[in-house]
């Protein structure tokens, strides 16, 4: 796969109250990922629940969703975050690469 719709992030599910964030990068047209929605409560819900209706890698990452949920909407993320982004985009392309091999149409781990 060549580009990266979408990467949710939730906090991990003992956590009181969900958070979620929802990334967009499409290289060569995007030069970084950008934010495209974030949300607590109901609407971090319905964000990994799309997610997984669209067979979105989802990864937990609770400290990174803490910054993401700084950021503005549909604004790249800033030059120091492209490490862990680059990692979660790792991963996501990882679980793509499973998912062609073994023939299965759904990229949720």
């Amino acid at each position: 796969m060549s580009d990266v719709d979408q990467a949710a992030k939730k906090e991990p599910e003992d956590s009181p109250r969900k958070t979620a964030a929802a990334l967009k990068y499409r290289p060569p047209e995007d030069s970084a990922p950008h934010l495209v929605a974030k949300g607590n409560g109901e609407l971090a819900e319905r964000i990994i629940e799309l997610a997984r209706e669209n067979n979105i890698p989802i990864q937990e990452n609770p400290d990174l969703i803490a910054v993401l949920s700084q950021l503005d909407l549909n604004k790249e993320i800033p030059s120091e975050l492209y490490k862990p982004i680059a990692e979660i985009l790792s991963f996501v392309y990882r679980v793509n690469d499973q998912a062609k091999e073994s023939g299965d149409s759904h990229r949720s781990p």
